[in-house]
């Protein structure tokens, strides 16, 4: 059975980039600004985590292009057919996006970060520290083809030329 829920952004994100790309992210620098709705001492404690796991919406989704069947990751001819939920891309039901971001400096109600690939103006649905303990347990693995096509993701914009070798 179809269930529905309301989901209010607790913050934006201001500044970084404006246009969502497939790479490049890395040394990207932006600020999450938590709505005033909380009170300044809702970010009380977080200046000690080296890391923040965001989730936001991705509010510049076409809502037609959405590709539930199977299909091969930025149509590469080279890499399997995979369904939505073997994806993280911004083309899912929910428009929902997860990352994770260094936490550069907590200013009030403003949380600088670095390498956090959502773009000017997207609303953040939850903000939560990195805890080391609540990442993967037991040994992990998955295809080649997100090491392949992940390999310039946290790359610096501004090695960009210097990775293609052009200037």
């Amino acid at each position: 059975m179809a269930e529905e829920f309301t989901v209010v952004p607790v913050a934006h994100v201001i500044g970084g980039r404006t246009e969502p790309t497939d790479d490049y992210w890395g040394g990207t620098r932006s600020i999450i600004r938590i709505t005033p709705d909380f009170p300044a001492d809702s970010t009380e404690g977080l200046a000690e985590f080296s890391h923040l796991e965001i989730v936001f919406r991705f509010h510049l989704t076409d809502p037609t292009d959405l590709h539930p069947a199977a299909r091969r990751p930025r149509d590469n001819p080279a890499w399997p057919p995979v369904g939505i939920f073997g994806h993280r891309n911004m083309r899912r039901l929910n428009w929902l996006g997860v990352s994770r971001c260094r936490l550069l400096k907590v200013d009030g109600l403003d949380l600088h970060v670095e390498d956090l690939d959502a773009v000017a103006g997207t609303p953040v649905i939850d903000i939560k520290p990195w805890f080391t303990e609540m990442g993967p347990r037991g040994e992990t693995h998955q295809p080649t083809w997100p090491t392949e096509m992940l390999a310039d993701y946290y790359s610096r914009a501004d090695e960009q030329d210097v990775v293609s070798g052009e200037k």
